[in-house]
């Protein structure tokens, strides 16, 4: 029993030193994650308010956010009683162990912050990078997220972007659609050059302005070549590009125009 009572009355004493100081290490953490969430939504307020970009608001609030976190964490546990100038120093220890072992994640953060300092594309541009192609849905702290056309999430590391070739296709107001539409040699040129043009002209996505053209692309073992080239709007690229080639067959079909065979095709028809 007196091993017993003396054990209950250390615990009283526990509670009595460390209770408080636990008690109020709570309270500080729960008011302090109430005032960072209700700071953070100012913040976003204010920012779609002076309409910065999308891409760099998600950007500075997560970096804020975590940055604020980690600050309260210090606070709370300075609370407890533990010296904060040891945490800290071990918090450096951990921190150099730990940024030895993730370097690839500084690279990426570092990667994160070139991107939202030279800025090559936004959230909603078309880009095509490291291999995936789609459109931009977030910039975060470490990655970029893309839809791609196949309504796949394609993750790309921020320091892979970085450091490697970006294509833009939303950076500028048009796009030139490249296709190449064959017709035969005993076929007249400047005629299937006027049928291809009236169906770009009659495709209101296709632009007057760059005018689009049509050239003798090649000379080939079956047909003679046409590069047809129509301008369209970024987001408008895969409708053009499928309309096109569509009505461009049914339109010269309708000129008795003959598409001949790929000369493959032709072997293959004679053999059967």
């Amino acid at each position: 029993m007196e091993k017993a009572q003396e054990w209950f009355n250390y615990g009283i004493e526990l509670a009595k030193e460390f209770g408080p100081k636990l008690v109020t290490a709570i309270l500080i953490y729960v008011l302090g994650s109430w005032v960072i969430k209700r700071l953070i939504g100012s913040m976003k307020k204010v920012m779609a308010k002076s309409k910065y970009d999308k891409s760099l608001q998600n950007f500075l609030l997560n970096l804020v956010s975590w940055g604020l976190k980690v600050f309260l964490i210090v606070l709370v546990i300075s609370r407890l009683g533990v010296d904060v100038t040891t945490f800290a120093a071990i918090i450096a220890a951990a921190g150099l162990a730990v940024g030895l072992a993730l370097q690839g994640s500084l690279s990426n953060f570092a990667g994160g912050v070139l991107i939202m300092i030279f800025k090559p594309y936004k959230i909603g541009d078309f880009i095509e990078a490291q291999g995936a192609i789609g459109t931009v849905k977030s910039i975060e702290i470490f990655t970029t997220k893309l839809t791609t056309p196949q309504n796949k999430l394609a993750i790309i590391p921020n320091g892979a972007i970085a450091n490697g070739n970006i294509v833009n296709y939303s950076a500028e107001k048009w796009m030139r659609v490249d296709l190449t539409i064959g017709i035969g040699y005993d076929e007249d040129i400047k005629k299937a050059k006027n049928v291809l043009l009236e169906v770009l002209t009659s495709n209101p996505k296709v632009l007057k302005n760059p005018e689009p053209s049509i050239n003798v692309e090649a000379l080939g073992e079956s047909s003679v070549d046409l590069a047809v080239r129509p301008f369209c709007k970024p987001e408008d690229y895969w409708d053009v590009y499928f309309s096109t080639l569509e009505n461009s067959k049914i339109a010269l079909d309708n000129a008795g125009i003959e598409i001949p065979y790929p000369h493959s095709v032709e072997i293959q028809k004679k053999d059967n």
